[in-house]
């Protein structure tokens, strides 16, 4: 019986080459096989419904009712088998358009530069990379994978740890000299402090004194909805940022920017994590870019 099972899509398959083709010789060159092992699969058929598919003559084939009936319905399943194997094969073979989101900080230094490696490895990915600080709804279909800075919210999905970073508070040369620099966390009162105008976690400014962490609230000269325009600012000496070590630290190295309040540093660390839908319905796409960017940039 199991045999008899597994012969039922390929006698299909069968019949149909032969109306396609108009003769039994005809199918058999499509299928590799005889007219005569043509022949007796039809036949194998007719034995096991008990009724007649095919009118033959020395020209012609003719369906019978019962082989019109029969014909429809294996048109109709071998579609349905074959889109079922198109559906698991675009699950098993990495294909299609990837959206990525991204902050900008995080996705112009980790993301942009593996782009042509990644594109190389998986030709037939089409790559979307959206980089914005602004949230994306992945739930809402906004994007395949997003990264998130800082700590998750409980949520249904799932999350792959990259990395983490510590915060620090910079301003330019330019800035230190007309300004001066802050000695202490409170004289930021008297500076312009440049913020952001998107929630987060925190919304003041971490520092530690004594072994002991506080959170301080900075008047802001300007705000702005993106790590990396903070850090322009800072640049153009208009400010004070605070903003992840990773992003400036080769601005730091080369001094365009100056670190400040460091002995008040609260050392906090800010997690890097790529999130998506997980479970068995994860399309190859997001499970191979996950890999990669956690292999590329994990640490």
């Amino acid at each position: 019986m199991a045999r008899e099972w597994a012969d039922r899509a390929g006698d299909m398959e069968v019949l149909v080459r032969v109306i396609a083709a108009g003769s039994f010789s005809a199918a058999g060159r499509a299928l590799d096989l005889t007219p005569s092992a043509v022949s007796r699969v039809i036949a194998r058929m007719e034995a096991r419904l008990g009724v007649r598919l095919l009118l033959r003559t020395t020209r012609t084939l003719t369906l019978t009712p019962e082989g019109e009936a029969y014909h429809r319905a294996a048109l109709r399943i071998l579609e349905d088998l074959a889109e079922t194997e198109r559906a698991v094969m675009d699950q098993a073979a990495p294909r299609g358009r990837l959206r990525v989101s991204s902050s900008q900080g995080f996705g112009r230094l980790y993301i942009v530069p593996l782009v042509g490696e990644f594109l190389a490895l998986y030709p037939d990915i089409l790559l979307d990379l959206s980089l914005s600080d602004a949230m994306v709804d992945l739930t809402g279909g906004q994007a395949d994978v997003a990264i998130r800075v800082g700590p998750l919210p409980d949520s249904g999905l799932t999350a792959r740890k990259l990395g983490d970073s510590g915060r620090v508070v910079v301003a330019s040369p330019a800035y230190l000299a007309r300004r001066g620099a802050p000695q202490a966390p409170e004289d930021l009162a008297h500076h312009a402090c440049i913020g952001f105008n998107f929630r987060r976690s925190r919304q003041g400014w971490s520092f530690k004194r004594d072994g002991q962490e506080y959170e301080l609230a900075v008047p802001n000269s300007v705000e702005v909805n993106s790590g990396d325009a903070a850090v322009q600012l800072a640049l153009d000496g208009v400010g004070i940022a605070r903003v992840g070590r990773y992003v400036v630290a080769t601005d730091i190295a080369e001094g365009r920017l100056v670190p400040l309040l460091e002995p008040f540093n609260a050392g906090e660390r800010e997690p890097f994590h790529a999130v998506f839908i997980g479970g068995a319905q994860t399309p190859a796409r997001v499970r191979v870019f996950v890999d990669f960017l956690a292999a590329r940039v994990s640490g």
